[in-house]
């Protein structure tokens, strides 16, 4: 079949690049010349005619006591959300992947946090924790001394309870999706050789459920760096020293129009979300050649 002239073959090859254009021009638009600006403000003294410092932004950062603490309390808090969400999303996976009564109930359940608007879970968990909340009425209820949970060293607790309600639902789902693609086959094989639960659960059900916990802890990690919403809602844009995070530190900089400083800190946190990721890709290619 002879092509028409307008139709030529190198015509034919620009096609796939006339329809990406629009989304690689949004791209380059929003995402990518602000990325190089940001790191531009990182490497110089000022934004308006600035003179290049280098890295210099980068090290004062480094040793800015307030940052210092942004970074540990976000470590912290990534260190300890992310394992508790795994653990707690597979185990309720594991129960509601049998065939028990009220199972779809329960589903909806906890991915009902997924649909419901930040403000308005920011204002239930607030007059939750409050001074003169809910939790504080059963505490005075049984004649102990209330306790002002997001002023004290309790607040990384209830930050941490606010993160788990909300992400907890959605790790299940992926879970339950993983959880149903293993062959019921490879159970009944297993059965009949003999072996039991814990054999069963270590041996096929954690095996195959590797690609799925990868993908759920990545997610998971990034959501741990998406609390902040809640915390500045909940606590403001000067919370207790525990949950003070890298957000903060940037929101704080931004009000007071320091560029340098905020997007050295963002390159900073983005520079680490980085490398956590790509070492999570590492372990979890040797983890699949093991396997197969």
């Amino acid at each position: 079949m002879k092509w028409p002239k307008f139709f030529s073959k190198r015509k034919i090859n620009l096609l796939p690049w006339l329809f990406l254009g629009p989304s690689l021009i949004g791209f380059a638009l929003f995402y990518l010349l602000p990325f190089m600006n940001g790191f531009f403000y990182s490497l110089v003294d000022s934004p308006l005619h600035g003179n290049f410092v280098g890295l210099r932004n980068y090290s004062d950062l480094l040793r800015n006591p307030s940052f210092l603490t942004a970074l540990a309390n976000t470590g912290k808090f990534t260190l300890v959300c992310v394992p508790l969400n795994m653990l707690f999303s597979l185990g309720v996976a594991l129960l509601l992947n049998k065939k028990i009564q009220g199972s779809n109930f329960f589903r909806t359940l906890f991915i009902t946090p997924l649909v419901i608007p930040v403000a308005s879970v920011v204002l239930v968990w607030q007059s939750f924790f409050d001074i003169n909340g809910v939790l504080n009425s059963f505490i005075h209820a049984l004649n102990l001394q209330p306790v002002d949970w997001l002023k004290s060293e309790w607040a990384r607790a209830a930050i941490l309870v606010v993160y788990l309600w909300k992400n907890t639902g959605y790790s299940m789902v992926l879970f339950l999706a993983g959880l149903q693609s293993i062959p019921v086959e490879y159970y009944e094989a297993a059965r009949i050789d003999g072996a039991g639960r814990l054999q069963e659960f270590f041996r096929i059900t954690l095996i195959y459920l590797t690609p799925t916990a990868f993908f759920v802890f990545v997610i998971s990690t990034i959501n741990s760096f998406k609390v902040f919403r809640e915390t500045y809602l909940m606590a403001g844009e000067y919370p207790h020293s525990s949950i003070y995070m890298l957000q903060h530190y940037m929101n704080n900089m931004f009000t007071a129009l320091d560029y340098q400083k905020l997007t050295s800190a963002a390159f900073i946190m983005a520079a680490f979300i980085v490398a956590a990721v790509l070492l999570l890709f590492i372990v979890e290619r040797k983890i699949s050649r093991l396997i197969n």
